[in-house]
């Protein structure tokens, strides 16, 4: 079965209220930490569309609650880039220490330190890409913090959906492209495509979520 690509670009005008939405959206969206509330609010919109309803959008209220679900995912993010920081921090200790010690053999040691981990980032940067959409998936559908970490499920969900999968990687990267034109069209542009691209993302993915189950 194909993803209907069309409608995760065009739903959330059917919303009667999607102006008023999607403002407020956009405005959180640029005021930090508060910001968590619009993840928490993608993830609603993700599992509305996992499960069918994509419309009405979910609504502005349980704030408290959205921001909680929004902390999650940033967390999600944090675990999942924990290799590339501890690898980092080796680097700097390396160099801290040939500083010290005016070292030529540890400078040289930290020059392949640091074009090893160059690839490791590479690497890994690619795997995070690739996982992370499945990850939002999981926590979006099961409301668990760990079920973004069961790579066994991630890994056979990935490989079940992966023409599905791709396409709304891709489609994602769309949105967000074209998102860009609006931070170019000044502060009106950048409240509604900004959160717009958000919200076209999570219908794609909840779109994944549920052909996965027709399929199954």
């Amino acid at each position: 079965m194909t993803l209907d690509i069309g409608r995760s670009f065009t739903y959330m005008f059917e919303d009667e209220s999607w102006i008023m939405k999607i403002v407020v959206g956009g405005i959180l969206l640029f005021i930090p930490i508060v910001n968590f509330m619009v993840l928490g609010y993608m993830l609603e919109a993700l599992k509305r569309s996992a499960d069918g309803v994509d419309v009405p959008l979910p609504e502005w209220d349980d704030f408290g609650g959205k921001f909680m679900k929004g902390l999650m995912l940033l967390l999600i993010g944090v675990v999942y880039t924990i290799p590339i920081w501890l690898v980092g921090c080796v680097i700097w200790v390396l160099l801290f220490a040939a500083g010290a010690a005016e070292s030529d053999t540890l400078l040289n040691l930290v020059g392949l330190v640091n074009a090893c981990a160059s690839c490791l980032y590479l690497v890994w940067g690619i795997v995070v890409w690739i996982i992370m959409p499945a990850a939002w998936i999981r926590y979006a559908v099961t409301g668990e913090f760990m079920s973004a970490f069961q790579f066994g499920e991630l890994f056979s969900f990935i490989s079940s959906n992966v023409a599905n999968y791709i396409v709304a990687i891709i489609l994602a990267g769309v949105a967000g492209f074209i998102a860009g034109f609006g931070t170019i069209a000044c502060l009106v542009g950048v409240l509604f495509t900004m959160f717009w691209a958000y919200l076209v993302m999570a219908h794609v993915l909840g779109q994944v979520q549920r052909e996965s189950l027709a399929v199954a």
